[in-house]
């Protein structure tokens, strides 16, 4: 099982209360991000709370992003949706549906609309970085 499947099957056994908390810990959990990256270039736009996702290649050309947030449930967010991609190639983050892999979370109905509402623009970078990233 991957770890996103763990996850799922956590989240599912949870009360609202505690997958908050599996939330704000995945949040916790990311690699630091350095403020120096955090910029109006690596702005996510529409989201409630700053968020910054910053894209880096390793040497085997897979893509992995650092993320942050100044909120710990929106960092949350960005962890569980950089969990579905994360240190993959440029061209099978692409071939992801990164919200389908999102929905056994149900965040829509777990979480308030200011929560929620930045994550298709999430996506959208993850999927455009990744286009730049797939030559």
């Amino acid at each position: 099982m991957s770890k996103l499947d763990d996850l799922i099957e956590e989240y599912e056994f949870l009360e609202a209360d505690d997958r908050y908390r599996l939330l704000i810990d995945l949040g916790k959990n990311l690699d630091d991000m350095p403020d120096a990256l955090k910029t109006d270039a690596t702005l996510v736009r529409g989201c409630s709370a700053s968020v910054w996702v910053y894209p880096t290649q390793l040497n085997d050309g897979r893509l992995h992003f650092l993320a942050d947030s100044n909120a710990a449930i929106t960092k949350g967010i960005i962890a569980l949706v950089l969990e579905t991609v994360q240190d993959q190639t440029a061209g099978d983050i692409l071939k992801t549906d990164i919200a389908e892999k999102l929905q056994p979370f149900d965040l829509k109905n777990q979480l308030s609309s200011n929560r929620t509402q930045g994550i298709p623009n999430m996506i959208s970078l993850i999927s455009q970085t990744a286009e730049r990233f797939d030559k």
